[in-house]
């Protein structure tokens, strides 16, 4: 946890690689996920068979280098650490894809433990954690 998708217009797969180091490394950094807590779905689009729609909303002159980021996690984040993670996904967008930060949208929505399963059809948050067991 946390769930990342990244869809990204006109982007490659070394591009859409960046752009999910970017984002991984702002969640380790600014919220302290651990190094080895990725789940991505990263896509792009290429303006013609798939695509993505934007303007300018709120006056925020976007291009062709839209990348939008949307961020499931559970909740308990406190908004300064939201903050810090925006300003840094934009960052290292910047740095590590050559994304302008105009053009980094992030949304960010949470969950509570029991809407997470990770696989075999159990709900791992809801099993009560023995001593020996971490819970992230």
């Amino acid at each position: 946890m946390p769930f990342v998708r990244i869809d990204a217009l006109r982007a490659g797969p070394d591009r859409l690689d960046a752009l999910g180091r970017a984002v991984h490394d702002a969640l380790v950094e600014t919220i302290g996920i651990p190094p080895d807590d990725r789940f991505q779905v990263l896509t792009g689009h290429d303006g013609t068979r798939s695509t993505l729609r934007y303007d300018g909303f709120p006056g925020v002159p976007r291009d062709d280098g839209l990348v939008y980021v949307a961020i499931t996690m559970r909740s308990g984040r406190t908004p300064a650490q939201k903050q810090a993670l925006y300003r840094r996904i934009a960052e290292l967008a910047r740095d590590y894809a050559g994304t302008e930060p105009r053009n980094v949208f992030v949304t960010l929505t949470e969950n509570e433990p029991i809407d997470w399963s990770f696989a075999d059809g159990v709900a791992h948050y809801a099993i009560a954690a023995a001593p020996d067991r971490i819970v992230r």
